[in-house]
């Protein structure tokens, strides 16, 4: 899949740190620090604009050391970026943790992985077929 893209930031573009890795790192692409008091949250920019494929889309996801280390994580996880969509690419962060926490310039804020998407045709129907599980949900499987 080829995605084309505008980097206005100072950072390379975004690349996989290994042959097998499913997402690539998205970087801050700020003036200046950002301190992200707990329970806040705050979009940062990446200074990346992209043209995705129509039936893909691009995820954007926690990384996995900061939301660890740090409590830091991506608020609506995943963030969908739609292929239609050609704005700058933001990620919206949140503090969970109790330390106020500094975002620095070009700091991996957060992971992009790629997918295939694909739009639903409604049916309208009075009876769903039934199942297994039924209307069992929220932690429902596994309970006897």
């Amino acid at each position: 899949m080829i995605v084309k893209i505008i980097n206005k930031s100072q950072w390379p573009l975004p690349q996989y740190a290994t042959a097998q890795s499913a997402g690539v790192d998205l970087r801050a692409n700020i003036g200046s620090e950002i301190v992200l008091e707990p329970l806040c949250r705050t979009i940062v920019p990446t200074g990346l604009f992209m043209e995705i494929p129509a039936g893909y889309e691009a995820q954007v996801r926690p990384r996995s050391g900061l939301a660890a280390k740090k409590g830091v994580t991506v608020l609506n996880s995943p963030g969908t970026i739609d292929a239609d969509y050609r704005g700058e690419v933001g990620v919206i962060l949140v503090n969970l943790s109790r330390e106020a926490f500094t975002i620095v310039p070009g700091e991996r804020i957060a992971q992009m992985v790629f997918a295939r998407c694909e739009q639903v045709e409604w049916v309208e129907t009075e009876i769903l077929e039934s199942s297994e599980r039924g209307a069992g949900g929220f932690g429902s499987t596994g309970h006897k």
